[in-house]
């Protein structure tokens, strides 16, 4: 187990196997607010529908816990685990989750990614320790995820050099893979995954500036990026240091000829002029926009890609 971990830490390369060409993939917001709790919205967090009907989530923060429910999810199903960086407002509700796990049937190892330390900021091995490690975690009760005893199941954790230049962290499953690059967001340790499911390629964004260049190729062509806009275009630095401007989000995409852009993680700050900031994004860029909303989902027909991404109505409470 030892040694697979490290192979998997050192290339994160698996082979790629075909998808069912009879399905569809989702998308569905379980967040699309930010860390303050003035928006009604959760926190983020994405979920993606698989064709063999397992699903990605992708961040876990304030409030998707609930969204999950909601949602119909269940954690048996869950394929992978990708939590962009350590803010609350990403990751605070995964205990919550893993909690929620443990009332269910799963059995088999899930894979959790996530970046290396920088500065204040744990790597994920590292965090994974302080919220479950046996005798000392915040949770220690839940230890059985990563103490090796598999009580439900065992976590399976990849910690993503944040000090790569490169996109070369890729990982693959059955009917997927997930490839990683670090992403510029101030002094925060944070990534951007891109999922890809035969031909179809679907980037979500952590939080980041788009200061580098090199992103530009890492999203392009993408079917679906999916970027936090947290503020507006008048922000100041410090913000600025931190987040995109709506017309910085729209120039990546018109460069990188993104096939559909969806804009989430608004905080109130960037909702007060939300269409103001969409029609500004629509000066630059002009494929298909979309505009979260917490549980909002849309789908895409793999057979009929010219379709592009069709809103679904959402799936109901079990």
């Amino acid at each position: 187990m030892k040694a697979l971990f490290l192979t998997l830490m050192m290339t994160l390369i698996l082979s790629l196997s075909g998808i069912s060409t009879a399905a569809e993939i989702s998308l569905q917001v379980l967040g699309s607010g930010g860390p303050v709790a003035d928006d009604a919205r959760a926190s983020s967090g994405y979920v993606i529908g698989l064709p063999d009907g397992g699903y990605i989530l992708i961040d876990a923060g304030g409030g998707v816990f609930q969204r999950f429910g909601e949602a119909g999810l269940n954690m048996d199903d869950l394929e992978f685990i990708g939590i962009s960086h350590f803010h609350t407002d990403h990751s605070s509700d995964l205990p919550a989750l893993m909690k929620s796990a443990y009332f269910g049937d799963r059995k088999r190892t899930l894979t959790i990614a996530g970046p290396s330390a920088a500065g204040k900021f744990p790597g994920l091995n590292d965090w994974l320790s302080a919220l479950f490690a046996p005798g000392k975690g915040a949770y220690a009760y839940l230890s059985g995820y990563i103490d090796g005893d598999a009580a439900p199941f065992a976590l399976l954790p990849i910690e993503v050099p944040i000090t790569a230049t490169q996109a070369v962290e890729k990982v693959s499953f059955e009917a997927f893979s997930i490839t990683t690059t670090p992403v510029p967001h101030g002094p925060v340790p944070s990534l951007a995954f891109k999922i890809s499911v035969g031909n179809l390629n679907i980037v979500i964004s952590g939080d980041q500036n788009l200061s580098d260049s090199a992103f530009v190729e890492f999203v392009r062509n993408a079917d679906l990026w999916i970027m936090p806009m947290p503020i507006p275009e008048g922000a100041g630095r410090i913000a600025r240091n931190l987040h995109a401007t709506p017309s910085e989000i729209a120039k990546v995409a018109a460069q990188a000829g993104v096939k559909t852009l969806l804009v989430s993680h608004f905080m109130a700050r960037s909702l007060a002029d939300l269409d103001k900031n969409i029609a500004l994004i629509k000066t630059q860029y002009t494929g298909a926009l979309l505009v979260a909303e917490d549980l909002k989902k849309w789908r895409f027909d793999l057979q009929l890609p010219q379709q592009g991404w069709v809103f679904a109505v959402p799936t109901p409470v079990k």
